[in-house]
Formats: C-alpha cells, sequence, structure tokens
C-alpha cells in the first residue's frame, strides 16, 4: 500500500494529477480497503501540498470555472443515471477519453477558455461520481497550460473536490474511523511521493508533461473501459 501511494503521489506532483488515476484501478484489484474513503483522505493533503508549493501560478479563473462545471456535473450525473445504467455510461466515457487522447497525439490541443475549463469540470464531474474517476477531461482540457500553472491549478481544483467528496461520504456513512486511520498511516508515504517529485517536477518540460497527462488519461480510460464491460456482461 506505501508503494502505491507513493508511487501515485510522486506521478501526481509532477503532472499535476495521476493520484487516484493510477492508485484506484490497482487498488480495486489488490487493496480494496483503499477505496474510496482512504485514497480521498490522502488526496486532499496531496492536492493541498501540490497547490500551495506553486501557489502564486495558480490560475484562479480557470480553477473557479472548473469547479462550477465539475459540481454541475456531479448533480447531472444523478439525473442521467435514472436514464442510463452506470457501466453503459462508463463504456461511452471511456471512449470519448481515448478519442480525445488520440486527437492530441496528432496534434490538436484544446485552448484553455472559461468555456473549455467549465465543459471539462462538467465531464470531470459526470465521470467522477459515475466511475470514480474525473481527471481524464481535466487532462485533455487544460494540457495547454505550462507546468507549474497546470500543477497548481489543478491541486487547487482536487483540494477542494476532495473536501467535498469526503464530506459527502461522510454524510452517507460511507467512510469511518478506520478508514481515516488507514489514511493516516499512509501519510508518510504519501509525504515522500510528493516532495521526491519536487526534482522530478523541475525538470519536466512543458512537453514531457503533457505526455505523462495522457498517458495518464489513457491508462484511466482503459481501466474504465474494462470495468464497464465487465459489469455490462454481469
Amino acid at each position: 500500500m506505501g508503494l502505491l501511494v507513493f508511487g501515485g503521489a510522486c506521478l501526481q506532483g509532477v503532472g499535476g494529477l495521476g493520484f487516484s488515476m493510477f492508485c484506484a484501478p490497482i487498488a480495486l484489484l489488490l487493496f480494496p480497503e483503499l477505496v474510496p474513503g482512504p485514497l480521498l483522505a490522502l488526496g486532499c493533503p496531496l492536492a493541498l501540498l501540490a497547490g500551495l508549493r506553486e501557489f502564486k501560478a495558480i490560475e484562479w479563473g480557470t480553477a473557479g470555472y472548473t469547479l462550477v462545471g465539475r459540481a454541475l456535473g456531479a448533480a447531472l450525473a444523478t439525473a442521467v443515471l435514472q436514464v442510463l445504467s452506470g457501466p453503459t455510461l462508463s463504456v461511452v466515457f471511456a471512449l470519448l477519453i481515448l478519442g480525445g487522447v488520440a486527437l492530441s497525439v496528432q496534434g490538436w490541443v484544446v485552448r484553455v477558455t472559461p468555456a473549455a475549463s467549465s465543459a471539462a469540470g462538467v465531464a470531470s464531474g459526470l465521470m467522477g461520481t459515475i466511475t470514480s474517476a474525473g481527471a481524464p477531461p481535466l487532462a485533455i482540457a487544460l494540457q495547454d497550460l505550462q507546468p507549474a500553472p497546470l500543477r497548481a491549478t489543478l491541486g487547487c481544483v482536487f483540494f477542494i473536490g476532495s473536501v467535498m467528496s469526503l464530506l459527502a461520504l461522510a454524510a452517507a456513512g460511507k467512510t469511518d474511523a478506520h478508514n481515516l486511520l488507514i489514511g493516516v498511516l499512509l501519510l508518510p508515504w504519501m509525504a515522500a511521493g510528493f516532495f521526491a517529485s519536487g526534482p522530478l517536477a523541475r525538470r519536466m518540460s512543458r512537453t514531457g508533461v503533457r505526455r505523462v497527462l495522457l498517458t495518464l488519461a489513457t491508462f484511466s480510460a482503459l481501466a474504465v473501459l474494462a470495468q464497464g464491460l465487465l459489469h455490462s456482461q454481469a
């Protein structure tokens, strides 16, 4: 568990996201007790550290539009699930993300505008609520940012989003003291992974960060696709 958290925290420290995208699929197979409470509890201070490390680089406008979109997407997901099944939506989302990655590799880059940030937030809220993997739309939409603003802005978005998710879990009775204890015991691994990312982040070019984002988005989408197909066949 510690090595898994260390690796995920290091990835997020370099690219601005990746902790849940990397840890959640593996944890579901090997350490199901980590999902969702402990990973969310670890993701919250991790996102805060990322935002504070490059605080002056946060693009507050982009963060605000994205968070508004995420809130709308999460609310919309409740209504959408009344019409379509979760596995069906998971497959659709995964295919859309893979299509976005393919276009990005071919040279298509989304310009970071209020409309694009809001749309990415809505997609992230929908996908995150339905599949627990809300980061891939943000990886596609914000890939054109410089590395420091990208990491800092995503840190701000994920910190507020994680707090909201933790409060929702607590209100629903889906987390308890045992979950929090697991998170506390793994905090040193999370901190070590984040601080190990510092030298790597400083050396990572804009192109390198973009490749990390698209690679993580691809693997996350494939994991969601496989999960959706398995559930639809069950």
